[in-house]
């Protein structure tokens, strides 16, 4: 069922309730995704489990209106959905820049059990300076259409990523106005998001690519309680490019952490 949750700044914030269970599941969608991007996981999982598939706002069929775009914002977006539905225990599953947004939600939910990250804070040590950041997304501005084609599936795919996904990614990319899109990824580059691990004391388990290293012990200085598995020849986009293996590794994680 669709829906919609009214967030701190009074954004419109889609979202799609499914499936059973006294556990409850939500999806948050990395930078231009949306809720369709959880399709394969909520097909698999919503027979075992209460599932919830956000769109940030900015994204899929939320406001695409909000001035102010921070972290914390983003943090409300999920709390609004959070708020909105009946659950007492709640997974939180964030993939690439959300993976950092729902650090910061989860302290503003008390319902949250564990979370879950996919592809992303993969070394909590590293940062950007401004400089660093305004250079990165300078690239966007000057031709978003020729970045997001030539430039970001370097970093964005393996050699083993099916075609159609590189292309439905980058096609759902497209769709987006140039400037929405920067706006909506200043705040990852902006925010210290370490002082939000350190307060986390719940349990946190990443599903990350092995397209590049994970750091666990520079996690584990911030997140009391952290661990992660690899998911092989894939690139960033791992429950769209292998979503039968992914459910299986993500059902275990799953598993391990509400026994």
């Amino acid at each position: 069922m669709e829906k919609y949750a009214i967030s701190s700044d009074g954004q419109k914030i889609h979202y799609k309730e499914s499936g059973n269970g006294s556990t409850t599941l939500i999806f948050i969608h990395g930078w231009l995704g949306n809720t369709e991007w959880w399709t394969d996981q909520q097909k698999y999982f919503s027979s075992q489990y209460h599932i919830v598939q956000i769109d940030l706002a900015g994204h899929g069929k939320s406001s695409v209106t909000r001035k102010e775009w921070t972290s914390a914002k983003y943090a409300e977006d999920i709390k609004a959905v959070a708020d909105a539905i009946d659950s007492n225990e709640i997974i939180l599953i964030g993939h690439s820049m959300s993976g950092a947004y729902v650090l910061e939600a989860s302290l503003k939910i008390p319902k949250v059990k564990a979370i879950i990250l996919i592809d992303t804070l993969k070394n909590l040590d590293e940062s950007y300076t401004e400089e660093q950041a305004e250079e990165a997304l300078s690239q966007y501005g000057k031709d978003f259409k020729y970045t997001v084609e030539n430039i970001l599936p370097q970093f964005l795919f393996a050699e083993g990523t099916p075609l159609a996904v590189k292309e439905r990614v980058q096609h759902e990319f497209l769709q987006h106005e140039p400037e929405l899109a920067i706006n909506a990824l200043w705040p990852l580059y902006r925010t210290d998001f370490n002082k939000f691990a350190k307060q986390i004391q719940v349990p946190v388990i990443a599903v990350n690519s092995d397209a590049s290293p994970t750091d666990i012990e520079a996690n584990r200085k911030y997140l009391k309680d952290y661990d992660y598995v690899t998911i092989e020849g894939v690139g960033h986009y791992p429950m769209l490019e292998k979503p039968t293996e992914f459910n299986a590794i993500l059902d275990e994680v799953i598993k391990k952490l509400i026994q």
